[in-house]
């Protein structure tokens, strides 16, 4: 038996089998995919590790789940109680029976009597060991761990959210621009005008118009931020489809529906060029100078200046695999360019893209980083592992402030580039064996 399951592996030599495979070797590799699954879930139920509410509660006789309630309320799909309104300290309630979180603070708990900068071997004030601040807390009493649970999720937001901005934008222009060259997209000018017109118009009303919209929906919860978040993108796409509808029947005016072709490859190159001139960094401060701080802007503007990499990759690849006899013969076919980019070219095309948004997930947690240490980018109320960084250099006796944010971003960095290097080398047709 195990001989034939030997003979099966030599004999499946897909493409996918033998990327995984390679990277399966790669134990550093291995081993930080598993991390990074880790810390996504630590992420994920943040409020669930660490929350002042508790997970269950009977208060005279009634049931309630605050948390869940929370999200509920946040989604639009429940009110909250009267009796849960009233409640300004849960850990005053006097509950039938409760059911606590493993940390019973939340980010923004300030618990005064071990405020200034009490560290985690330091006597501490507290009801029993239960209540104790494991990583200690910072000058008005806030618990340092349940700030590195909750960093961890603005962390993998900001990464994985902004990245995933860059990587729509990026693949498409890259692709169009790979596929396209100079002279096979063509358009009619009236489709061309009102897409121009249009495009800051659909920005306005997705982006600029909701953007307290959605920045009180991540405060209220993550899953709400995140479900506002997609609905922005979405009505984008819906506002920009009202051009082409419009153009449909106008087109059959001569003048307004001669076509015209759009020099992509320049267009997007020449862009390339002028984002990657521009200091990222400079370019959120001013933004967030003009528009106030806030977690959105955040990953809008690293996901809009971040898809420049992603871009060349996707190019050079198209630039390939449009002259291989399977896009010839969908060619032939009569396939639509658009079926022909989506659903041929493109995904015999990603595997590079793998390596860019791995990467570029690191560079994004690294900025987000930078600008809560400065300061700057995120809300006062909102607490980073760059803004526990930045405490820390406040306060340089209070040492758990700079090694455990500190640590937390080394690592999640670095798992980040281990996964990069790991699918780099798995692709590497010199090291498939």
């Amino acid at each position: 038996m195990t001989q034939q399951r030997e003979e099966l592996k030599e004999i499946d030599q897909s493409y996918g089998a033998i990327v995984k495979r390679q990277f399966r070797k790669n134990r550093p590799a291995v081993w930080s995919l598993r991390f990074l699954y880790l810390i996504v879930l630590i992420g994920f139920l943040a409020d669930f590790i660490a929350n002042d509410k508790p997970l269950y509660c009977k208060i005279d006789g009634e049931s309630y789940f605050p948390i869940f309630r929370d999200y509920a309320v946040g989604l639009g799909l429940a009110k909250q109680p009267p009796a849960l309104m009233k409640i300004t300290d849960w850990k005053t309630v006097d509950y039938d029976s409760v059911i606590r979180t493993p940390i019973p603070y939340s980010p923004a708990t300030t618990d005064y009597s071990n405020a200034q900068y009490v560290g985690p071997f330091d006597k501490q004030r507290i009801q029993s060991s239960r209540y104790k601040h494991l990583m200690g807390t910072d000058d008005i009493g806030r618990d340092v761990l349940s700030g590195m649970i909750h960093g961890t999720r603005i962390a993998m937001l900001v990464g994985l959210f902004a990245m995933s901005i860059a990587s729509f934008i990026g693949i498409a222009l890259g692709a169009m621009s790979g596929y396209y060259g100079d002279d096979k997209l063509k358009m009619s000018r009236i489709r061309i005008w009102l897409n121009l017109l249009f495009v800051p118009f659909a920005f306005f009303i997705a982006f600029m118009a909701r953007k307290n919209l959605v920045a009180d929906a991540f405060s209220s919860s993550t899953i709400s931020g995140l479900f506002q978040f997609l609905w922005s993108f979405v009505l984008f796409a819906i506002v920009m489809l009202i051009p082409n509808l419009i153009a449909y029947p106008l087109k059959r005016i001569p003048f307004l529906g001669k076509k015209r072709s759009i020099p992509i490859d320049i267009i997007v190159n020449r862009l390339i060029e002028v984002l990657r001139s521009i200091p990222g960094l400079l370019l959120i401060l001013a933004v967030v100078a003009s528009l106030g701080a806030s977690l959105v802007y955040v990953m809008l503007i690293i996901g809009l200046i971040g898809w420049t990499g992603i871009a060349r990759f996707i190019r050079a690849e198209l630039l390939k695999v449009r002259s291989l006899e399977y896009i010839e013969a969908a060619e032939a076919l009569g396939f639509s360019r658009a079926r022909i980019i989506w659903r041929h070219a493109i995904p015999n095309s990603l595997t590079p893209v793998l390596i860019a948004i791995a990467f570029g997930i690191a560079a994004a947690i690294l900025t987000e980083s930078a600008l809560s240490f400065l300061g700057i980018g995120v809300p006062p109320d909102t607490i980073t592992w760059g803004k526990l960084l930045s405490k820390g250099r406040v306060a340089p006796e209070a040492w758990w402030l700079a090694i455990f944010p500190g640590f937390a971003i080394f690592i999640t960095v670095t798992i980040f580039n281990l996964l990069g290097d790991g699918l780099a080398d798995a692709i590497d047709p010199r090291l498939k064996q």
